[in-house]
């Protein structure tokens, strides 16, 4: 009886809003077909393989004042070539990191959500949803902000920024995630710098939406799979193998999405739903294997979020629809995942892994 009302629940609310089918998609201009698809324009770019992994490590002075100086360097890696950077932009927003005194003085339940001390590496970090989560690491009392990403000028911004905002040392490595060696380097690299890693927040990935699966490009589905699934796997084996070698306990994040457990309405996005729900299986077999390292491996699955690859005119009549299908009729805000991944980064979290958290204002409840 409960299924039955909650089937004419959603034929309702379906028929309130507009159907946007295939054939409707299929009269859409070029421009706007091009918007549904985030990867589609470079699709035939192949994994770039670097000979050397640009750096740039942002440190505070003797006094712990944020300087303006950075040192840049390089580190010599195996075979490949430079790619391009994607240009993109995000807001400004203050960051008050977390004061050694404020957190003696703080009780033991806030002390442990907090991620005082850890260094935290987070791919996708020079961008939208990866840099909010940066800062707010940052905030929470982290030791030094690695942030990984394959876009070289918006990479050195987001850790110049990071870095005069919070006083804290951030540093830049411009690494493709499907380039294992190149993440190798970085990641020996960061241990050198900083020690071992506590934390990986794997945010790096792409979408592939509005394209059915009788017209995807094969060559698009090999690159999205690439990104979001082999990254996963290559960012945390490189960062697990440190933190073993370092005799550590790790928090690994992998950002997934509700895409990789639900089947998302009403675009086509087969392929990419597919490599989220590998990110998902992996986190969780991966959670498993690790236990006995005290290696913890959760996901966030996000529901749909309001990110400037969203803010586009074409995509206008199929938000609506998603926040028609969402009980708190709104997308995610850019911050909105920013507690959780404290959390699973923190030691509150110590008895939680193997976890995939929704968070989508209750979109797959239906």
């Amino acid at each position: 009886m409960a299924a039955a009302t909650r089937s004419v629940r959603l034929a309702t609310r379906l028929a309130a809003v507009p159907r946007f089918s295939a054939a409707r998609t299929a009269t859409l201009s070029v421009a706007q077909r091009a918007a549904f698809s985030v990867s589609a324009r470079r699709f035939k770019s192949g994994v770039i393989g670097e000979t050397e992994v640009p750096v740039t490590v942002y440190t505070p002075d003797s006094k712990g004042v944020a300087s303006s100086s950075s040192d840049h360097f390089s580190i010599p890696v195996k075979g490949g070539a430079s790619r391009s950077p994607e240009p993109a932009a995000e807001e400004d927003e203050a960051v008050t990191p977390l004061d050694e005194k404020v957190f003696q003085q703080m009780p033991r339940t806030m002390q442990k959500m907090s991620v005082m001390g850890k260094v935290i590496i987070i791919t996708g970090g020079a961008r939208g949803l990866g840099n909010h989560m940066a800062r707010a690491c940052a905030e929470a009392g982290a030791k030094a902000i690695v942030i990984f990403d394959a876009n070289q000028e918006l990479g050195d911004e987001s850790a110049a920024e990071l870095h005069q905002k919070s006083g804290l040392p951030v540093s830049f490595f411009k690494v493709d995630v499907r380039d294992g060696d190149a993440i190798n380097a970085a990641v020996q690299n960061v241990v050198d710098l900083y020690g071992a890693p506590d934390v990986l927040v794997n945010s790096a990935g792409i979408a592939d939406s509005n394209i059915p699966a009788e017209t995807y490009d094969p060559a698009m589905f090999r690159r999205l799979i690439d990104i979001n699934l082999t990254g996963s796997f290559l960012m945390s084996q490189s960062v697990g193998r440190a933190m073993m070698a370092a005799g550590k306990p790790g928090s690994i994040i992998l950002v997934a999405s509700m895409s990789g457990s639900i089947v998302n309405y009403p675009q086509e996005q087969s392929c990419y739903n597919a490599s989220k729900a590998g990110v998902i299986q992996f986190g969780k077999s991966l959670a498993a294997e690790w236990a006995k390292y005290n290696i913890r491996v959760n996901c966030i699955s996000p529901g749909y979020m309001d990110t400037a690859l969203n803010k586009v005119p074409a995509l206008d009549a199929q938000k609506k629809i998603w926040k028609s299908l969402t009980p708190q009729d709104r997308l995610g805000a850019v911050d909105d995942l920013n507690g959780l991944c404290v959390f699973l980064a923190s030691d509150a979290s110590s008895f939680m892994t193997g976890s995939n958290v929704a968070i989508d204002g209750g979109y797959t409840l239906y």
